[in-house]
């Protein structure tokens, strides 16, 4: 076993995180091998530690050190199989990024991710969010997930259907830390119809010369766009979108329209998604600033970390807008992003 992993101790995790918030794990360990993990599972175990798996970090707030062992996915490959007529699987390694497989694919010529460009991250972390962007969601490509059940101590392949997804929502997140995803597959197509119809999406095709767009003018659409919206966290840290999008009944939704005729919204099976930047926009909250963190000044579902904040001023910080986005119109937000190493946002009922 010794000669299989190699643990660091004391390994700062201010890197692995896109907020940029200090914190540090215990141990470390970064796995490249998929062949590997059972034996990383059973150092950790025989030492009675926890484990936290991490890929790009930019889903996650740290909210303190971490005393266990911190499992960091980098395993890589990717590859076409049962390349059939249009359509073709593309099978990714849970370490590899998402935006360059993204980009791959559209540079190949398949469709069905090029809505999820810019999205930061890893393969492997889409499925637990099922991410989504302009229209599209992982899950309407996903075949299946690699991955080991820590419960059963089984390797599983789960098709999409096992998988549970919903908005933001996955098998993997409800059951956080049971199934360790190692690759996925997504069924792509070359001649699929592109979504294009998201407002913004439309206006940018229309601003470039008169073509028909393909997957790769719409990637680098979305990219552009996001751009614009969006700021980079290697310049300004933070973790994306860091609210959903509530989902409220038809009833809620009749009585805030009244109130608020403008506000945006968008039906859905289960009653009405509102727009939360929109929300939290209203109370004022877009482009404050404290010593240390604040909301952007272009998108206020983004916190940033300005100046060496930690995750708790970053979780305060969320707090404070979730408690007035409810006092105002009687929603409550939740967060996108996991918390490690503290209890996270305050219960709000």
């Amino acid at each position: 076993m010794k000669n299989r992993v190699s643990v660091q101790e004391q390994v700062d995790l201010q890197a692995f995180n896109t907020l940029q918030v200090p914190a540090t794990a215990r141990y470390f360990l970064e796995l490249r091998d998929s062949e590997l993990l059972e034996d990383a599972l059973t150092w950790a175990r025989e030492r009675g530690l926890d484990t936290l798996f991490i890929g790009g970090g930019s889903n996650l707030v740290f909210a303190g050190d971490f005393p266990g062992l911190v499992i960091h996915m980098a395993i890589q490959g990717r590859h076409w199989e049962q390349i059939e007529g249009d359509e073709a699987t593309l099978v990714l390694g849970a370490g590899e990024n998402w935006h360059d497989a993204v980009l791959y694919a559209t540079k190949s010529g398949y469709r069905g991710i090029e809505n999820l460009a810019l999205i930061p991250g890893t393969a492997g972390a889409a499925p637990v969010q099922n991410i989504g962007a302009y229209g599209v969601e992982l899950c309407d490509t996903l075949v299946s997930v690699t991955a080991f059940d820590r419960e059963t101590g089984k390797w599983l392949r789960l098709a999409n259907d096992q998988c549970g997804f919903g908005y933001r929502e996955s098998l993997f997140k409800r059951k956080s830390g049971r199934y360790v995803i190692t690759e996925i597959r997504l069924r792509l197509s070359r001649s699929k119809p592109l979504q294009l119809g998201y407002r913004d999406l439309e206006e940018y095709l229309a601003s470039l010369p008169d073509r028909e767009p393909d997957a790769l003018s719409v990637a680098e659409a979305v990219m552009a766009i996001r751009r614009r919206k969006l700021p980079d966290p290697r310049q300004l840290p933070n973790a994306g979108s860091f609210f959903k999008n509530p989902v409220v009944t038809e009833a809620d939704y009749g009585r805030l329209k009244e109130l608020y005729p403008d506000i945006p919204a968008y039906p859905q099976a289960q009653g009405v998604k509102v727009a939360a930047a929109w929300l939290i926009d209203q109370c004022g909250w877009k482009g404050y600033r404290d010593s240390r963190v604040g909301v952007h000044n272009r998108q206020a579902l983004v916190l940033i970390n300005h100046a060496g904040g930690t995750g708790r001023n970053i979780l305060e910080l969320a707090d404070r807008i979730r408690e007035s986005v409810r006092k105002r119109f009687g929603v409550i937000l939740e967060m996108e992003p996991g918390v490690v190493g503290g209890a996270g946002l305050s219960p709000i009922v």
